[in-house]
């Protein structure tokens, strides 16, 4: 299974190298065998001697240039990054991204070879709108996105779920994933209020994969927990 950490913008440098080195102290201890992903702070990013695979929750379609305030691909080969986060809800519903600039960032990362976590999802009100609409609105998401590239993760995340405390039922999210494997055969992680009281729970429905975990993930007990959940999972 895939365990993934987004720590979005909380963390400093001092900080994520203590959480990384707590991290990899249970992982080694414990013999983890899952993949365990980890996604810092942009200012947070540094040269890890780790077996976690530290990604970027973001950078622009440029190894460098005149793009204010953005990070390129040159600013990710300096710590050795090769994976990245792209079309996260916060940054599609917040920061405005479109499904063009996505795609645009999804190909130049994936010429690179990037192992490439994207995210899909939808807000509460297609939701509402039945399945079929919050479906097509799914799909638009694959749009220019290679479902066939080797190195991608798909994440679910439904929108209404982030940061809220709400969860879809576990018959939802099996339901979701269902279909959604449909799309691809990359692996699927679920993400959306994950925490240490739900992990297991989610980690061992159907066509899951994984989980991407945000704020529950800050707590470094309990992201090993889950972590741990998984492996307990995959033993059985």
């Amino acid at each position: 299974m895939i365990i993934a950490a987004n720590l979005k913008t909380n963390l400093t440098r001092k900080e994520t190298n203590k959480y990384l080195a707590e991290v990899e102290s249970f992982v080694s201890s414990k013999n983890i065998t899952q993949e365990v992903l980890v996604f810092p702070a942009m200012s947070s990013l540094d040269t890890h001697d780790t077996s976690i695979i530290v990604g970027a929750q973001n950078a622009y379609a440029t190894k460098d240039g005149a793009f204010t305030g953005e990070i390129g691909s040159v600013h990710l080969e300096e710590f050795a990054i090769k994976t990245i986060l792209i079309g996260h809800s916060e940054r599609r519903h917040i920061l405005g991204e479109t499904q063009e600039e996505l795609a645009i960032k999804f190909n130049y990362y994936k010429d690179l070879g990037f192992k490439i976590v994207y995210c899909v999802g939808e807000p509460l009100e297609k939701r509402k709108a039945g399945k079929s609409e919050m479906m097509e609105y799914i799909s638009s998401q694959y749009k220019g996105i290679d479902t066939k590239y080797k190195n991608l993760i798909i994440a679910y995340e439904p929108v209404w779920a982030i940061g809220t405390g709400l969860t879809p039922t576990l018959e939802d999210i099996q339901e979701i994933h269902t279909d959604l494997k449909e799309k691809s055969t990359a692996p699927i992680l679920y993400g959306g209020s994950v925490k240490v009281t739900n992990a297991k729970d989610v980690l061992a429905l159907k066509n899951i994969d994984g989980i991407l975990v945000g704020s529950a993930a800050l707590y470094g007990e309990h992201f090993c927990s889950m972590i741990e959940y998984a492996q307990e999972l995959e033993g059985k």
